[in-house]
């Protein structure tokens, strides 16, 4: 099997969700029924639902198809927007789950830091805690 053929048989997440959806029973003209965009009102086809099933859709979606087709599968927008980066643009979401906005804005300035910065701000930490415990 040629290494771009294998390559976009493993990149198929947003795809393999709309199988899914169809394997659980929703005909790809139920899903096409249910995707529309809540906000501009857009509808996708049943076509594209079936391309989009396939692989076949060359180019990743807009923000108002991602939208529609998180409808149409009744997934959470950011399943939908996770499955279509990794499918058309090879990325893989990373994110700190279970802490609350002002940790994760606390990693993502520590994680821009040189090693140094980063050093000197964990012995910081560190030693908070070590007073807070006596």
């Amino acid at each position: 099997m040629p290494d771009s053929l294998a390559e976009q048989l493993d990149r198929d997440e947003l795809s393999r969700l709309v199988r899914e959806a169809n394997d659980a029973g929703a005909s790809y003209q139920q899903l096409a029924d249910r995707a529309v965009d809540p906000e501009t009102g857009e509808q996708l086809s049943k076509p594209y639902m079936q391309k989009l099933a396939t692989n076949a859709v060359t180019t990743a979606p807009n923000a108002a198809r991602l939208r529609a087709i998180a409808a149409a599968l009744r997934q959470p927008l950011t399943v939908v927007q996770r499955a279509a980066a990794r499918q058309f643009l090879d990325y893989k979401a990373t994110e700190l789950s279970g802490y609350d906005d002002d940790v994760r804005v606390i990693v993502a300035h520590l994680a821009g830091m040189t090693p140094t910065a980063k050093r000197r701000w964990r012995a910081m930490i560190e030693a908070v805690e070590n007073v807070d415990e006596e």
